[in-house]
């Protein structure tokens, strides 16, 4: 039997979204072949395990000090340390091994490469993409910096930082304006689930959609708003070129831009995920445009490094009938589970899939050579002179 961590939580904007993946997650994972090891991380950067966080309900009113078996651990960066450690009377003690991390994580700190690059010193095999795709689908300012060395179709932008705007914001203002047109979305460079996104009419609304935006990252891109917009999504789960596509979704909303909101808590709660959000599946665009969406995506996914199941955004604008793509989640809300369902697909499968990428990942990198024998140091020791 495998022993399956799932991590999840952390230092984030999203960490409830993380609590919904990760927990939801579990609950669909095939007991039979795994030994789930829940592993939560605080708001503060704290590590916990137990069976108990594995319940969603847990979180409603959290108990670590009292709640029995429930244990602070920590996980050594030493290669091959693959132990989850809890403090003893006697120093650390390794209280279970993992084999397979499942990185149910949203946004900094967990989605954006950190984790992975943590994971990777330890080497333990994880479902996600690796630091490089990690870190670049994290950044929308790199990411479309990335699409466009791909030949991706993207969206012109401009980007400043924090501190620009503290200093000149009426520079940055004048700065938008002469490059596009209103309306514009405002976004932060790091962050997903639609937090912190907003759409301006005019200059009040541009400075604040900044003022929101500049509360979540010390990065803040603007791009023109498609007036006549058509949103897909599409997910792809594999490794690298050996990839597989989702079917197509057009995501359903009341508002100008699909936020937080509508993407977690809308009908039956955030309970659901994002499978409680409206959409319209599989979207109905032609067939040429599907098959475009399609290539595009697989383009993305390879061009990027990607691994485990990732969801490409796009948009098309209805009114020239252009595709742009808009950006790459790593990790997805509930794992795009959804988008493979109705391809006979059952979550269980998905995460069968996960892990049989995230070991053949492994193996992959293991069968690289990380080691060179040189003569520097042989030469840095004969042109050293000791000193008496």
């Amino acid at each position: 039997m495998i022993n399956l961590a799932v991590i999840f939580g952390g230092r984030t904007a999203e960490h409830d979204v993380s609590i919904i993946s990760g927990t939801q997650f579990i609950e669909n994972v095939d007991k039979s072949k795994y030994n789930v090891l829940p592993i939560y991380i605080s708001r503060k950067g704290e590590w916990y395990y137990g069976k108990q966080l594995a319940d969603a309900k847990f979180f409603l009113n959290p108990d670590f000090s009292s709640q029995k078996g429930i244990e602070r651990v920590f996980l050594l960066p030493e290669a091959g340390s693959r132990a989850l450690y809890k403090q003893g009377r006697f120093g650390m003690k390794a209280i279970e091994m993992i084999d397979v991390a499942a990185i149910a994580m949203h946004g900094m700190h967990g989605e954006d490469g950190t984790l992975q690059g943590f994971l990777e010193l330890a080497d333990i095999p994880y479902t996600s993409a690796g630091v490089t795709g990690s870190a670049v689908g994290m950044d929308k300012i790199v990411m479309k910096a990335a699409f466009k060395g791909l030949g991706i179709p993207v969206l012109d932008c401009i980007y400043f930082e924090r501190t620009e705007y503290e200093q000149d914001a009426q520079a940055i203002i004048e700065k938008a304006e002469a490059a596009m047109s209103y309306p514009m979305i405002v976004k932060p460079a790091n962050l997903g689930s639609s937090i912190g996104i907003t759409k301006a009419k005019d200059a009040a609304g541009l400075k604040e959609g900044i003022e929101v935006a500049i509360h979540y990252d010390r990065r803040i891109l603007i791009e023109p708003a498609i007036d006549d917009l058509t949103e897909i999504n599409c997910a792809v789960v594999g490794l690298g070129s050996d990839a597989k596509t989702s079917l197509c979704e057009r995501p359903i909303t009341a508002k100008e831009v699909l936020d937080f909101s509508e993407k977690y808590l809308h009908k039956e709660g955030g309970s659901k995920g994002m499978k409680s959000l409206d959409r319209e599946l599989p979207a109905k665009i032609s067939k040429e445009k599907q098959e475009e969406i399609e290539h595009l995506a697989l383009q993305i996914f390879k061009g990027l490094d990607m691994a485990g199941v990732v969801r490409i955004d796009f948009m098309i604008d209805n009114a020239t009938d252009t595709l742009y793509a808009n950006e790459v989640n790593t990790i997805p809300g509930s794992f795009a589970f959804y988008l493979y369902e109705p391809m006979g697909i059952k979550y269980s499968q998905l995460i069968d899939m996960l892990v049989e990428n995230a070991l053949k990942r492994s193996k992959q990198k293991a069968a690289s050579q990380f080691s060179f024998d040189s003569e520097i140091l042989k030469k840095a020791g004969a042109g050293t002179k000791r000193v008496k």
